[in-house]
Formats: structure tokens, sequence, C-alpha cells
């Protein structure tokens, strides 16, 4: 997540992850064309096992500072704890899972509802990153997950 935008991308879903998965996903996030990271200056994570030394020098060989919050501080990153407890409320207690790739797909479009039309009280009732809207538009309900969320926006009236 990045704390200033509130953007939330996803690194992966994994059965049984690991110090490599992890030290993957760090790499893919500092891909010098496209990594979500490029750019940032500090990296704050928990003390989770799975980010190991190998996952933090990834991110200090690019100039990124990783700061690691203090033991049974959740409050500490109040914006990702607020995203997870999201996830797993809105999304992930209300479907029936049976394979990792409904899981995939269920979180790759939440993260669109959040990102692109979730209103944010903190960013004072606007989007993360709104798609461009025609002013002059009809206004088209979008649904997602099969009608779990709402979103709506302005598309350009047919001539």
């Amino acid at each position: 997540m990045d704390i200033g935008s509130r953007e939330v991308r996803l690194g992966g879903i994994a059965h049984s992850p690991d110090g490599n998965w992890t030290a993957q996903i760090a790499r893919n996030m500092c891909d010098m064309w496209d990594g979500f990271l490029l750019g940032k200056k500090y990296l704050i994570h928990d003390r989770d096992a799975l980010f190991t030394r190998r996952f933090d020098s990834i991110f200090e060989s690019i100039g990124i500072t990783v700061k690691r919050l203090l033991p049974f501080c959740p409050m500490m990153n109040s914006r990702c704890e607020n995203f997870i407890r999201a996830l797993k409320t809105e999304c992930l207690d209300k479907i029936i899972f049976r394979t990792r790739e409904q899981i995939r797909l269920a979180v790759t479009e939440f993260l669109e509802y959040w990102n692109h039309y979730r209103p944010h009280e903190g960013l004072n009732g606007r989007m993360i990153l709104p798609y461009p809207n025609d002013p002059d538009g009809d206004l088209v309900e979008i649904s997602f997950l099969g009608g779990l969320f709402h979103g709506y926006k302005r598309e350009a009236r047919a001539a």
C-alpha cells in the first residue's frame, strides 16, 4: 500500500508462503520498468517471519529504507491494517472459495473497486485513482463480485 495515496497492489497469493516467495515479491515490486515501489523512500512492514533479511536487502539495494514496526503495535500501520480488515470482512468472509484462482480473481476485483470506485472518508469522499469521467455523460452503475459492491461513473453518450 502506498501510504500517501492509499493505492493498494496485489503482490501475490500463496498457499504456503516462505522467505523465497516474499523475496520474489520484493523483486517484482522493485522492477525497474513498472515496479510499484519505484521512487519510494521507505518501506514499512511488521515483524512477520516472512520479511527476512534477504527481503529487506532487495529494497535497500535500490535505496529504499526499510522500517520495521515495533512488536504488537498494529496501529503504527493503521491504514494498511484497515485495508486488511476491509478485505477480510467485506470480501473474503462473504464468499466461499474452492481454488486459489478464485481467491486471486476476487481479491483483484476488490482492489479494482477499492482503488477506483470506493469513496474514502480520509480523502474527503474521493476515490484513490478515479477513472476519467465525462461530466455530461450518463451515470452508469458498475457491479463488482456479482453485486457485492457497486461503483458509479459517467460515460460519454453515444453519438
